[in-house]
This record gives structure tokens, C-alpha cells and sequence, in this order.
């Protein structure tokens, strides 16, 4: 009998003990700023994305095109990761783009890779769609200006304590004259410290 209980006290510890291990989730708004490791981040892509075109957009180039009557269309290329983290520069790009569609003030034009799959539907439609729905080949829009760019990235480790420094870079190209229409910067830096029972 006594062994009995000493087996169910037993059972009873190993499953309180493994039900202590579960994940717990939490859904939280996803805008909301969440920095656990220090790393960039989904928080610094949108915000940083915003500012800058928001920088972009208020500068004098674009008064130029709105004195001509004229809406500039631009294209996002290269954005460049040459720091020390792995970071998705296509969620970046996407946060770029979704600035500039909503500002309303730009035309905007679909990037290198997702050209080349819109060719190839059109490519499909015209072997295999009929002549009344078949979207026709070489009705594309041109863009005007390209915004190119990178982000780099600086480390200084002591210990447990690290500052990490970002910095963004982005440049608005004309297309034809390869003038740079706006060039402008966006600086992050973050303190990190790690609590000794984490080393």
C-alpha cells in the first residue's frame, strides 16, 4: 500500500513538473514594440521605413513633379544587408513600398522578380487565354525613379554588455539622368545587457 502512494506521489510530481515546462502564448497587437533579443527587428523595419519616406516624400524633388503637373512612378531595388545580423531586407522593401502606395503622392511599379512572374502570366494569357481577356505584352509602366539602399551595422562587446548601431542608408535615383533626387539616413543604437545567469 505504501508503495502504492509513493508511486502516485511520484506520478503526481513528474506531471506537475512537466505541465511547469509548457509554452505559454500570448497574443499581443502587432504594432506593439517587443524587443527581446536586441536584434533588428519587425518594429525597427516599419518604423524606420516610415520615417524615412516620410523625409523622402516632404523634400523639394517631389515639388518639382507636382509644378509639372506630373505624378512620379518608383520602383524599390537593391536593399542591401551588409550587417552582422541575418535580416530580411524583403520585409523591409515591403514596408517601404507599403509607405509609398499609401502616401498617395508617387506611382508605384512592381520590382525586378515580381515583373519577371507578371511576364510570364502575360506570356501564359497569350497562348492560352482568349483574345477578349488576354492582357497584351509591352503596356508596361516605366518607373521614373528607383530607390536603392543598405543596411549596415556596428557591434561593441564588453562582458555582458553590448551597443549595437544601425545604420539605414536609401537613395532616390532618376532613371534617366542617374541624378540622386534625395539621399537620407536613419541611425538606431541599442543597449543590450545580459543578466549573468543568461552568460
Amino acid at each position: 500500500m505504501k508503495s502504492f502512494y509513493s508511486r502516485s506521489a511520484s506520478i503526481l510530481c513528474t506531471a506537475l513538473l512537466l505541465s511547469g515546462c509548457g509554452t505559454k502564448v500570448t497574443r499581443v497587437s502587432s504594432d506593439s514594440t517587443i524587443d527581446l533579443s536586441g536584434k533588428w527587428n519587425d518594429t525597427d523595419s516599419r518604423l524606420v521605413a516610415e520615417e524615412m519616406l516620410k523625409d523622402c516624400l516632404s523634400e523639394p524633388w517631389l515639388q518639382d513633379y507636382v509644378a509639372q503637373k506630373k505624378t512620379p512612378t518608383v520602383v524599390v531595388g537593391d536593399i542591401r544587408n551588409m550587417s552582422h545580423e541575418h535580416i530580411s531586407t524583403e520585409t523591409f522593401i515591403n514596408d517601404i513600398e507599403r509607405a509609398l502606395v499609401n502616401s498617395g503622392k508617387v506611382d508605384f511599379v512592381a520590382n525586378k522578380a515580381e515583373r519577371d512572374e507578371l511576364r510570364g502570366e502575360v506570356a501564359d494569357q497569350a497562348a492560352n487565354a482568349s483574345v477578349e481577356t488576354r492582357q497584351a505584352a509591352g503596356e508596361e509602366s516605366g518607373a521614373d525613379l528607383m530607390l536603392l539602399g543598405s543596411i549596415n551595422s556596428t557591434v561593441d562587446q564588453e562582458g555582458g554588455k553590448s551597443v549595437v548601431f544601425y545604420q539605414i542608408n536609401l537613395e532616390l535615383v532618376n532613371l534617366t539622368t542617374h541624378r540622386k533626387l534625395w539621399i537620407g539616413d536613419k541611425k538606431i543604437k541599442k543597449f543590450i545587457e545580459k543578466s549573468s545567469s543568461s552568460l
